[in-house]
């Protein structure tokens, strides 16, 4: 049974600055670095972190199969131990950022009350959705519907696959994992203690979740340290995976819709490509390179969601989303808390909300730095609402088509996908489609577009985790991009083992990055109070009514003729 961990996985994703600067200028400072000229790199951060991808990239080379073996095992024992608590979590953070959205809170304006927004409201969208859906959004929007249709998730056991129920019930499971809770935790509550920390003058790093419980020490200690190594490490092993991906999907999908097969060469060329547009976009800054691939990216699913509804099936898909998104508000909490079947778990939902978990960190500090000047419900609104809906109607678009053509051609799309993987299915299913060919090659050139916008901005918030003050300089933000592509190109000639053990290797890494995110839940409702107070923003509670002016004392009686 295909599932993330199998040999096709993609995924997700997930910048900053301390201080106004130019974006992409790296001498262009408006105020005085604290740092007093120091250098603005942390080279303990930068070091301890890409050795230690360095040396599970060569402990996967030399030892392949007991490197597996190794993150296997104790990925199990995570998954199983502490996947209950990531999944209150998850469920409690989407709560809390709903009260704290659509409370008086709501009007609290981040960054101050004079602070405006930097970007529009599209391009800001735009940028939060095409880093967080990354790649993972093609590949897994088509294939992951289908498993579930082919095969009843545990929770909805009794369902008879191959029905419009099951439909539903596949399209509920995939929203389960991919839509409000996922986002809630990536662009909510950390990133408003990341904004409120800049207030304060701290650097948008990790540590700076910390910042309110530990106050101004959390920058310079130990921990401090660890805490922006932790993430970096989850987030580098989430990412280096979906490259390492892309090059074996497009190769596949080269040898599927044109007969070419190019091996490992093809694979290397692949990751080369996106890793030289990776660097170039990255050192451009947030608004040239990234931003342009954003909107790229927006544009090219839309134009590709209209192909598929158009040449598959409209009526179908219509009544699939509705059907599958009301199975999912109806079962909305027992599919988030739910502990079943725990291997099934942890091949899905748990390894989801881990990955999620482990990006929070970095993903919020992207967030932080485009935000600055929306109010906390624009926040709430525009990374755990507007997303999430969007990303479930994508998902039934790929998936919901998927499982119409399964219908009509029983194995037509399954085959492929129990066969090969998640890549497998999207392809397959484009060669249903008139224009096939085409179709395919749209769909992979939008997993690059996507791919690389994940990687550039990842690059960007790695490189600001390890930078002391001000924005990170353009060297660095290059070289973790050409890190990241280097151990993806290395690691594919392990095989696909290699990065499968490494995007497995984020769910274990989520366990610290769990209880660095934990303090949000309270630490974030703290801090919205104290800028509503700061704002002058009125309490909360009914108005009260001006009191009623009192009555002039009267005036001497007249006299009674």
């Amino acid at each position: 049974m295909p599932t993330p961990h199998a040999p096709t996985v993609t995924g997700a994703a997930v910048p900053a600055g301390t201080e106004q600067v130019t974006d992409g200028d790296d001498e262009c400072h408006t105020a005085p670095s604290p740092s007093g000229g120091r250098r603005r790199t942390d080279i303990p951060v930068l070091a301890v972190s890409g050795g230690l991808l360095t040396a599970f990239v060569l402990a996967a080379l030399i030892a392949p199969t007991a490197t597996g073996d190794v993150v296997n095992a104790v990925f199990t024992f995570v998954a199983r131990w502490f996947g209950p608590l990531w999944q209150v979590l998850l469920l409690a953070t989407f709560g809390v950022a709903l009260w704290l959205g659509f409370s008086r809170y709501g009007k609290v304006r981040l960054g101050g009350a004079a602070a405006r927004p930097e970007y529009g409201r599209f391009q800001w969208v735009a940028m939060i959705m095409s880093t967080l859906l990354a790649g993972g959004g093609v590949f897994f929007a088509a294939g992951e519907p289908v498993q579930h249709y082919v095969e009843t998730p545990p929770y909805y056991e009794g369902v008879k696959s191959g029905t419009q129920q099951a439909a539903d019930a596949a399209l509920s499971q995939s929203f389960a994992h991919w839509g409000f809770l996922a986002w809630a935790v990536l662009g909510t509550l950390a990133s408003i203690v990341m904004i409120r920390g800049q207030e304060r003058g701290m650097p948008l790093r990790p540590r700076t979740l910390l910042y309110p419980l530990l106050g101004e020490r959390i920058r310079h200690s130990r921990l401090g340290a660890a805490v922006d190594i932790v993430c970096v490490i989850a987030v580098v092993a989430g990412t280096v995976g979906p490259i390492g991906f892309l090059g074996l999907q497009v190769s596949y999908g080269l040898s599927a819709v044109f007969g070419i097969s190019g091996g490992y060469p093809v694979q290397l060329a692949v990751i080369v490509l996106l890793t030289v547009v990776a660097v170039l976009s990255v050192a451009s800054g947030i608004d040239r390179g990234i931003q342009f691939f954003s909107r790229a990216n927006i544009w090219l699913a839309v134009a590709l969601m209209a192909v598929f509804l158009v040449l598959g099936s409209l009526g179908f898909v219509l009544d699939s989303f509705l059907g599958g998104l009301g199975q999912y508000a109806k079962d909305f909490v027992p599919l988030a808390l739910n502990r079943g079947d725990h291997a099934w778990l942890g091949s899905w939902t748990v390894f989801f909300f881990g990955w999620f978990l482990g990006y929070g960190p970095l993903m919020s500090i992207f967030v932080a730095r485009i935000s600055k000047g929306r109010t906390i419900r624009d926040l709430v609104v525009s990374t755990a609402i507007i997303p999430p809906l969007a990303t479930m109607f994508w998902f039934t678009v790929f998936g919901g088509t998927g499982i119409f053509l399964e219908q009509q051609h029983p194995g037509s799309v399954s085959g492929p996908l129990k066969a090969v993987g998640m890549d497998a299915a999207v392809i397959s299913m484009a060669e249903q489609l008139p224009m096939g060919a085409v179709v395919a090659v749209a769909l992979l050139l939008l997993t690059i577009t996507f791919v690389v916008t994940t990687t550039d901005s990842m690059s960007y918030s790695i490189a600001a985790a390890g930078t002391k003050t001000g924005e990170p300089t353009r060297a660095v933000r290059a070289f973790w991009a050409l890190l990241m592509g280097a151990a993806a190109a290395v690691l594919i000639l392990v095989g696909d083992g290699g990065i499968t053990a490494l995007q497995s290797f984020i769910v274990v890494t989520a366990v610290p990055v769990g209880f660095i995110m934990l303090p949000t839940l309270w630490t974030a409702p703290r801090v919205a109070k104290e800028m509503a107070r700061e704002q002058n923003l009125p309490p909360a509670g009914p108005p009260v009514a001006a009191p009623e002016p009192e009555p002039s004392a009267p005036g001497p009686r007249e006299p009674q003729a």
